[in-house]
């Protein structure tokens, strides 16, 4: 326990097994660009615990699931907004939801899957809610399920709770809070037309899980967190899971340079979109 007045003591072997004991369990990697950043939340931790000791918060996440748990959410926690890329959601909005639309025309249901792998807070996957809402009406003339997963139980919970500060709405149009949100006080409530399009579920991205085909993959500033070889994996995962056509959204610093698939890029309205080859048709080269 830390005693009042004191700081707790962290070493860098300690650093460094944590380093390792978080790569190990989630495939999180904090490189050397990261350890100031890594130690300086740890510490914080270390004081919320009232732990005096590296050694201590070691000793307890190790034996306790629950611990860990509560040391990585520190970790991760990220400040967020509803269309963070205003840019990549006009395209998605314009482009490739009308894209969608036509080649699934002819399809029985007319439903598009999206997947938001590392939704945190909720403000992504209900962005593309929005989007596919203003794209295509509401009620919309095509339907999505929309599929949200984190690593992080406290962010989804948050998700789910879906009540916002007007600060992370900043990026939205007057009619677009109006008509998607409901304010109470400071508050704003994600309406339930958006609720019903979300399923929020965990997940860690380093355990492959089968989740079926998706239109459009969203894992936006996630990939940063991982190692090379996990990162290429990821990758490759995603290109599995999206149709002939689908579309993968990655954050600015994230590429697929080095990574065995073939991606298409294209560029609209300043942002960067990477399109599923389409299958060729019977009979093509």
């Amino acid at each position: 326990m830390t005693q009042e007045g004191t700081n707790p003591v962290l070493t860098g072997h300690e650093v460094r097994e944590l380093q390792l004991l978080i790569e190990q369990r989630s495939g999180i990697v904090f490189d050397e660009s990261r350890e100031r950043f890594l130690t300086s939340r740890v510490v914080e931790h270390m004081q919320h615990k009232q732990l005096q000791y590296g050694v201590e918060l070691l000793r307890m996440v190790r034996h306790s699931n629950a611990e860990y748990d509560t040391m990585l959410e520190r970790l991760l926690t990220q400040e967020t907004r509803f269309l963070r890329y205003p840019g990549l959601f006009t395209a998605f909005e314009r482009n490739v939801l009308p894209d969608l639309a036509a080649r699934k025309f002819w399809d029985r249901q007319q439903k598009l899957r999206i997947w938001s792998a590392g939704c945190a807070s909720g403000e992504e996957p209900y962005s593309i809610a929005m989007a596919v809402s203003d794209a295509f009406g509401a009620p919309p003339r095509m339907t999505a399920e929309i599929m949200a997963t984190d690593i992080s139980r406290e962010a989804l919970e948050r998700a789910i709770r879906g009540v916002y500060s007007h600060r992370v709405l900043e990026n939205l149009t007057e009619r677009q809070v109006s008509i998607y949100f409901d304010k109470h006080g400071a508050e704003y409530s994600v309406h339930a037309m958006l609720r019903e399009m979300v399923q929020f579920a965990p997940m860690n991205l380093a355990e492959p899980v089968y989740l079926g085909r998706f239109d459009c993959i969203f894992c936006m500033n996630v990939l940063i967190y991982f190692g090379a070889e996990l990162r290429s994996q990821l990758i490759q995962r995603f290109h599995a899971c999206l149709e002939p056509g689908g579309y993968l959204f990655l954050g600015h610093a994230e590429s697929v340079v080095g990574v065995p698939v073939k991606f298409n890029q294209i560029i609209l309205h300043g942002a960067r979109l990477l399109q599923k080859p389409l299958e060729p048709l019977m009979g093509g080269e």
